[in-house]
């Protein structure tokens, strides 16, 4: 079991650079194909304008910069991609929405690689609506970018949909690591539960050839991020599995706690699904 295409929204910024090159060496070293996205919308016009005059200056100006922007992003993304297989496409669309619908044509999407705070809606993507409605194991990578090698993995096991979804969608990266850790945080009083649960996914998870081991450890919900992060330290794992936890309110998709904190500032890869 393997990736055969991965997905990354190209923009010609400086700054989002290190999610390219990311994905690009991740493709090559899966073996897999590379599909790059460029997509961006024009923002909405704050003024007022009753005859559309300046409306429609505006729009042509903007139409203009959008078009240079994804010429220098194919640009950008060729020359990292090289003699890769795979195809480029530009749209004139929202980020988000663009790369969840392209999400259909791929296995595996990298995200991040580029500052989190304050996401311009137009031109970035949000990660977590796009983890949240993609239907696909989204790859965040740290703000820095680097190389995922992947040999040691902390898996974030909760006994929930979301997390027998990210199991399985990661599997072709587990069964590459040399060590993964199945880590349940849970309550007080809930660790010998939390035990039996771990000890059945490891199980499940040596029939596929997966070399891992379980840990449970008892402490508050508000550390969960922090326990998980420490874990990946002490085993110098650069990749932490989970599944993401969100729900639409008000048309607004709200991200559960520990989701939320793993996106806040990544300090290592995150796989996240939902």
């Amino acid at each position: 079991m393997t990736y055969k295409s991965v997905l990354v929204h190209v923009q010609a910024q400086v700054e989002a650079a290190p999610r390219l090159e990311t994905a690009a060496a991740l493709a090559r070293d899966l073996g897999a194909s590379l599909f790059g996205l460029s997509a961006e919308a024009p923002p909405a016009l704050g003024v007022t304008d009753p005859y559309g005059m300046l409306q429609a200056e505006w729009m042509t100006v903007m139409q203009q910069e959008l078009d240079r922007r994804t010429a220098d992003a194919e640009v950008a993304f060729r020359k990292i991609a090289g003699d890769l297989p795979g195809d480029w496409r530009g749209v004139l669309d929202l980020p988000t929405r663009a790369m969840a619908g392209a999400a259909r044509g791929c296995d595996l999407i990298v995200a991040g690689g580029a500052p989190l705070d304050n996401v311009d809606v137009y031109s970035a993507v949000d990660v977590g609506e796009l983890v949240i409605r993609a239907g696909r194991p989204v790859l965040i990578a740290p703000p820095g970018g680097g190389r995922l090698s992947g040999r040691r993995i902390v898996l974030a096991w909760k006994d929930t949909r979301e997390a027998r979804r990210a199991l399985s969608d990661s599997l072709p990266l587990l069964q590459r690591a040399e060590e993964v850790v199945v880590y349940e945080v849970c309550a007080a009083g809930s660790a010998e539960g939390a035990a039996f649960r771990t000890e059945e996914v490891v199980a499940h998870l040596a029939r596929h050839g997966v070399k891992a081991r379980a840990k449970v450890r008892a402490c508050d919900d508000d550390r969960v991020c922090d326990e998980l992060n420490i874990e990946a330290q002490a085993i110098d794992a650069d990749l932490i599995v989970a599944g993401a936890y969100g729900h639409n309110r008000f048309n607004e998709w709200a991200l559960g706690g520990v989701t939320r904190a793993l996106l806040r500032r990544p300090e290592r890869f995150i796989l996240l699904s939902h």
